[in-house]
């Protein structure tokens, strides 16, 4: 008997469990939702939703909100009555909101209120294009931008920015054009601390007038970040390799840089590119180089000729997002020995008179080999006529002799006959 009255009393405390266990579960009911959802912007792209509990919330009810943006966008559940994002205004921007009584999402919300920002005043046509900003060597920031398509060509633009060090918004002073391109750089080097990951900064340029659409951006600290070109300070030959001595940019470290280095031979004219993650040299000409010199050990340099080396950096994802963006070229230093280009130039103008003359004697050549293998054959007819044809001059030649002398004689028989007729009558 006592066994019996045992399990009927553990069948009892099971039902007054699952009794309380159902009045437990009653906050889990959809909750009335919330009130007076208003938003607000702060600085220039820091957007604040504030709301009140809802009315009416069950007393046993641990109230937690569940939002989101446009498109379900960045859900969150938090007892927090109040949300903010940085966001650039360049549209509407909304945010909804409900109320829940746990953390878990599949609970059922209250009915979402949603609440969203004006859109921006002006024609979206006038509104400024590529608007992009690149913080230079953690020293400056540069921003540009194209003007709008229904713009007036004198348009005076203005630009304004905030990040978290400042105590209020600052207006970039320094406008210049590049081309079509307007521009503005301002100083950006005084900052709380040295982690910045969670900062940024935003940027608006408008007119003066007010008759052009404002645009919004905002830029990352640990993105766009565009380095100085590094400096040379030694180039060395040991053991066949080429060293390489050069000193980081101000504000970096070395961890947080990669290397691109160039190296070109006057004499092979070859354009060698070395991508150095970690440079290093175990070498004892470095041992007491200051901090921030890095070296780097370039292999198979012909020494005997000149040999140039530039240099460039950029940020790498360790610590920094963007890794796109290379800095200048540095200045190129020169190791080795030029070889004369005298000599070169003299051969370059004495080959063309070498061949000239070579092709010259090889057709004398020829045409001498030619006579020599290929005799010409005499002609029978021309010999025979230069045989009979001197006889017959010779003849000729005689038959003038003779009647020259015969004349002569006449001639002279006449004179003596004369003479002697003269005698003759005297």
């Amino acid at each position: 008997m006592e066994r019996p009255a045992r399990l009927c009393g553990l069948w009892a405390l099971l039902l007054c469990a699952g009794g309380g266990g159902g009045e437990g579960a009653a906050p889990t009911e959809t909750q009335p939702p919330v009130t007076n959802l208003s938003v607000s912007v702060e600085n220039l792209c820091t957007v604040i939703w504030t709301w009140d509990p809802p009315e009416g919330a069950s007393p046993n009810c641990t109230l937690r909100y569940f939002s989101h943006f446009d498109n379900k966008q960045d859900k969150k559940i938090a007892p927090e009555t109040h949300r903010s994002k940085e966001v650039p205004l360049n549209e509407r921007i909304c945010l909804q909101v409900g109320s829940q009584c746990s953390t878990n999402e599949s609970d059922n919300p209250s009915i979402l209120v949603e609440k969203c920002t004006p859109p921006p005043e002006g024609d979206p046509e006038s509104a400024v294009t590529e608007l992009q900003c690149v913080w230079h060597n953690l020293s400056y920031m540069k921003c540009t931008w194209l003007p709008g398509r229904n713009t007036s060509p004198d348009t005076n633009y203005t630009l304004y920015y905030w990040h978290s060090s400042l105590g209020k918004i600052l207006q970039c002073e320094d406008i210049y054009r590049e081309g079509q391109h307007i521009g503005c750089s301002f100083a950006l080097t005084n900052l709380k601390d040295s982690s910045f990951e969670q900062h940024s900064v935003q940027i608006v340029v408008k007119d003066n007038a007010g008759k052009i659409r404002p645009s919004f951006n905002i830029v990352p600290l640990t993105s766009h970040v565009k380095p100085d070109p590094p400096h040379i300070k030694r180039l060395f030959f040991q053991n066949g390799n080429l060293y390489v001595q050069w000193k980081n940019p101000q504000n970096f470290y070395s961890r947080c840089l990669s290397y691109q280095v160039e190296v070109n031979n006057s004499q092979t004219e070859t354009n060698d590119i070395f991508y150095v993650e970690e440079a290093k040299c175990q070498n004892s000409e470095f041992e007491g180089n200051l901090e921030g010199t890095i070296c780097f050990m370039v292999p198979g340099v012909l020494p005997d000729t000149l040999n140039t080396v530039r240099i460039r950096v950029r940020t790498n994802k360790l610590c920094y997002e963007d890794d796109k963006l290379w800095s200048n070229w540095s200045q190129v230093m020169s190791i080795g020995k030029n070889t004369d280009p005298t000599f070169y130039i003299s051969m370059l103008l004495a080959t063309p008179v070498i061949v000239a003359g070579a092709i010259i004697v090889l057709l004398l050549y020829l045409k001498r080999l030619k006579i020599i293998i290929f005799p010409p054959i005499p002609d029978p007819g021309k010999i025979f006529k230069e045989m009979f044809g001197d006889q017959n001059d010779d003849t000729l030649h005689w038959k003038k002799y003779d009647i020259y002398e015969k004349q002569t004689k006449e001639e002279t028989d006449s004179v003596v006959l004369i003479e002697n007729l003269k005698r003759t009558s005297q």
